[in-house]
């Protein structure tokens, strides 16, 4: 049963508007971390990146007790990304989740409008690309770092960890794109930087792009049924997890919102037919496990994307039936 809706008065700073919410849950504390960008007024991000005056901070909530009450904000803006931030057009978090990894580190993805080429004396920006990058901390969420950017064009993101047979670890980043399929980009330094970025051929994306979701899990043990065989499934992925994503199938539109399995996660050709979970108009969206169950918030409607927001539950083997 869900609570009545909770306005959170304390994650907003005058004058601006509140926007992309990316919570992470770290496991030691017990504390909540929901991580937002504040924009003054009501400029938009084309502004932003139209003039490359940035508008945007770096901010976020904590909560102890899940959620029933939150801190004051902090803002990060300067002490995470300080003079960098004069190279930014705008940038943003998320939309979606954070993850923990393995290691205890936390990681929140996002992606900046970089200013690669200014014209002087004016300063107007003359080149403006987007990329994803993450903000990431090793001391339960204390103190915050930044990532380097991906290299190729690329935009929201979100970031999942890929845990091999041997333990060793890798942050997969699965980026919304203008290149007609998604971006993706493997970490072995936990999100410090990231190498390799390519595109995701299985992966399509309508023509101004669209977010999606990723998640890894557990590879499963053995069904009763057989529906699963994970000891093949890791000689042929070396890995202990699987991924999961979502996202609107449709070449030309947001529509008909998929999930998708890779069982070999080091292999962006790995990627298996998407299982339709929405059909009909389908927009952003976000996956989490439950127990044995998966579940993924999604936009969706009769006639428009952004109608509602809805709840849907779903076991593996319904995509693995695909």
């Amino acid at each position: 049963m869900w609570s009545p809706v909770q306005t959170l008065s304390s994650a907003s700073l005058p004058d601006h508007r509140t926007m992309n919410p990316c919570p992470v849950y770290e496991r030691k504390s017990k504390t909540i971390y929901l991580f937002f960008v504040c924009i003054l007024g009501n400029i938009t991000e084309y502004h932003q990146i139209a003039t490359g005056r940035n508008q945007a901070r770096l901010c976020y909530v904590t909560s102890t007790d899940y959620g029933q009450s939150w801190s004051k904000l902090t803002d990060l803006s300067n002490s995470v990304i300080g003079d960098e931030i004069r190279k930014w057009a705008t940038f943003a978090v998320g939309p979606g989740h954070g993850i923990q990894m393995k290691s205890g580190r936390l990681i929140i993805p996002a992606y900046v409008y970089y200013i690669h080429c200014r014209c002087f004396p004016f300063h107007f920006p003359l080149k403006v690309r987007p990329h994803a990058l993450s903000f990431y901390s090793d001391d339960c969420g204390v103190t915050w770092q930044m990532g380097e950017k991906i290299q190729m064009k690329s935009c929201e993101c979100e970031m999942a960890e890929i845990i091999e047979c041997a333990d060793q670890s890798r942050l997969y980043c699965n980026a919304r794109s203008t290149f007609g399929h998604r971006v993706e980009a493997l970490s072995k330094s936990s999100g410090a930087n990231f190498d390799n970025p390519h595109v995701a051929r299985k992966l399509v994306e309508a023509h101004h792009g669209c977010q999606g979701s990723v998640l890894s899990f557990p590879v499963p043990e053995p069904s009763e049924e057989g529906e699963q065989k994970p000891s093949d499934c890791l000689t042929k992925s070396d890995t202990k997890t699987w991924l999961l994503y979502s996202h609107p199938t449709s070449k030309k539109k947001r529509k008909d919102l998929g999930v998708y399995l890779n069982k070999s996660p080091l292999n962006s050709s790995g990627w298996g037919r998407p299982w339709i979970i929405c059909n009909g108009p389908s927009g952003y969206s976000d996956l989490t496990q439950c127990g044995e169950r998966f579940a993924c918030l999604v936009e969706c409607g009769e006639k428009s994307e952004i109608e509602e927001i809805a709840f849907l539950e779903f076991k593996l083997s319904d995509v693995l039936r695909t």
